[in-house]
C-alpha cells in the first residue's frame, strides 16, 4: 500500500466520525422543536397555526436550499457549506427565542433554520461519504450517518425538555443555538468536493445530470415517494408533543416519545442500510410505508395512555429515517457519487415539500376541527400510496451510465 493510500484509509474513520457528529449537531435541535410549542405559542398568545406555520416553512426552505446546497458543495467543497450553513441555522435558532411577531418568527425559525439545516444536514455528509467509501460499502455508510442523526434527536429530545425545565424556553433555544456552532471545526475533515469522473463515466455537466435524472422513471418515483416520508415524519415531530398533553398526558412525555424515536431509529437506520446491501431496496422503503400506516391505525384505535404512545414511538422509531440510508443507495446507485450531493438535493426537495405540508396541515386542521383525527388518517393513506409508488423501481443503475461489464 502506497503512502497515499495509507492516507487514505487512515481518514476514512475521521470522516465517518466528524460526520456523524455533524449529523447529531444539525438533526437534534431540530427534532426537539416540536417540544417549544406549547410554552412559545402561550407565551406569544399565538395559535398553533402560527408555530406550525414557522415550522412548515423551515422544512419547505431546507428543502428549497438542498439541491443548491448540494451543487455548491460539489463545486466549492464540503467543508465550506456546512460552515456557512452551521452560522445561519445557529441564528436563527436564538433569534427564534426573542422574535415576538409572528413575521419575525416565521423568518427566524423557518427562513433562517430552513436554509442553514440544507446547508449543514446530513445530507450534505452522506454525499461526502458517497465520495469516501467504496460503492460496497456506501449502503452501510449511509446508514451508520442516519443513525448518528437518530442519536442527536434521542440525546436533544431529552435535553430539551431538561433545558426548557431549568432555564426557560428562551434560554434553552439560545443553548441549542450555541451547539449547532460545532458543526464549524468539525466540518473541516470533510472538505473535498464533488467526485472526479471515472473512467467509464459520460462526461457529464450538472444541467445534463438533472436532464438524465428526471428522464429516468425510477428517479421520478424515488422523488414522488419521498415526498410521504416528509410528511409523516415531519407531522409527528411537530404535533406529537402537543397530541400527548391534548390527551391529558405529562408533557414530559413528549421528549420522552421523540427520544424513543431517536434511540430505536439508531437500529433501524442500521438495519436498513445492512439491508440494502443484500435486497432490492425499493422492496424495503415499500415494507417501511406499509408498517407506518399499520402502526398508525392500530395506534389510533387504542386507548392513548403513556405505555401506548412509548410503544408506538418506540416502532415508529424503527422505521424512522430508515428510509434514508436506502433512497440515498438507490441515488448513488442510479448515478453513481460524481453529483450525489446535487441529485439526492433534488429528491430531499420533495420530502421537504411534505414536510411543510404535514407540519402546517396538522396545525390547520387542528386550529379548524379541534383534533390531529385528520392528518392521522392522511398520512396514513399516503403510507399506503408511496408502498405501492417505491415497488417498481429498479435498483440498478440509470441506462445511460450502467457500468461496462
Amino acid at each position: 500500500m502506497s503512502t497515499q493510500q495509507r492516507a487514505a484509509a487512515v481518514s476514512i474513520p475521521i470522516i465517518i466520525a466528524c460526520g456523524c457528529m455533524i449529523a447529531i449537531l444539525s438533526f437534534g435541535p431540530r427534532s426537539a422543536f416540536g417540544l417549544f410549542q406549547t410554552d412559545l405559542v402561550e407565551a406569544r398568545g399565538w395559535s398553533r397555526e402560527i408555530f406550525s406555520l414557522a415550522f412548515a416553512i423551515q422544512n419547505l426552505m431546507w428543502g428549497a436550499g438542498q439541491p443548491f446546497a448540494g451543487i455548491m458543495a460539489d463545486r466549492y467543497g464540503t467543508a465550506r457549506v456546512l460552515s456557512f450553513g452551521a452560522v445561519l441555522y445557529a441564528v436563527g435558532f436564538a433569534l427564534s427565542a426573542y422574535a415576538e411577531l409572528p413575521v419575525l418568527f416565521h423568518i427566524a425559525a423557518g427562513v433562517m433554520c430552513g436554509l442553514g439545516m440544507a446547508a449543514a444536514s446530513f445530507s450534505i455528509v452522506l454525499a461526502a461519504f458517497g465520495r469516501a467509501v467504496t460503492p460496497e460499502k456506501r449502503s452501510i455508510a449511509f446508514g451508520v450517518g442516519t443513525a448518528a442523526g437518530s442519536l442527536g434527536q434521542f440525546i436533544f429530545a431529552p435535553l430539551g425538555v431538561a433545558l426548557i425545565a431549568s432555564y426557560g424556553w428562551q434560554h434553552s433555544l439560545v443553548v441549542m443555538g450555541l451547539l449547532i456552532l460545532l458543526v464549524i471545526p468539525l466540518s473541516y475533515a470533510l472538505r473535498g468536493k464533488g467526485a472526479a469522473q471515472a473512467p467509464d463515466e459520460p462526461d457529464q455537466s450538472v444541467k445534463q445530470a438533472l436532464a438524465q435524472a428526471f428522464g429516468h422513471r425510477s428517479y421520478v418515483l424515488l422523488v414522488i415517494g419521498f415526498f410521504v416520508c416528509g410528511f409523516q415524519v415531519a407531522f409527528i415531530t411537530a404535533h406529537l408533543p402537543a397530541f400527548i398533553t391534548d390527551n391529558g398526558i405529562s408533557p414530559a412525555f413528549g421528549g420522552y416519545a421523540l427520544a424513543a424515536i431517536g434511540l430505536f431509529n439508531i437500529i433501524g437506520s442500521l438495519a436498513a442500510g445492512a439491508l440494502g446491501n443484500r435486497y432490492p431496496k425499493q422492496y424495503s422503503l415499500a415494507f417501511i410505508y406499509i408498517a407506518r400506516s399499520v402502526a398508525t391505525v392500530v395506534f389510533l384505535s387504542l386507548p392513548i395512555t403513556a405505555a401506548s404512545i412509548m410503544v408506538f414511538a418506540s416502532v415508529m422509531g424503527l422505521l424512522w429515517l430508515s428510509t434514508v440510508p436506502l433512497t440515498s443507495g438507490l441515488v448513488a446507485v442510479m448515478f453513481g457519487p460524481r453529483y450525489m450531493a446535487t441529485l439526492f438535493g433534488f429528491v430531499f426537495f420533495s420530502h421537504q415539500i411534505g414536510s411543510f405540508l404535514g407540519v402546517w396541515l396538522g396545525g390547520r386542521l387542528y386550529d379548524t376541527t379541534g383534533s390531529y383525527d385528520l392528518t392521522w388518517w392522511i398520512s396514513i393513506a399516503l403510507g399506503i400510496a408511496a408502498a405501492i409508488v417505491h415497488w417498481p423501481i429498479k435498483d440498478a443503475p440509470a441506462p445511460a451510465v450502467a457500468r461496462p461489464a
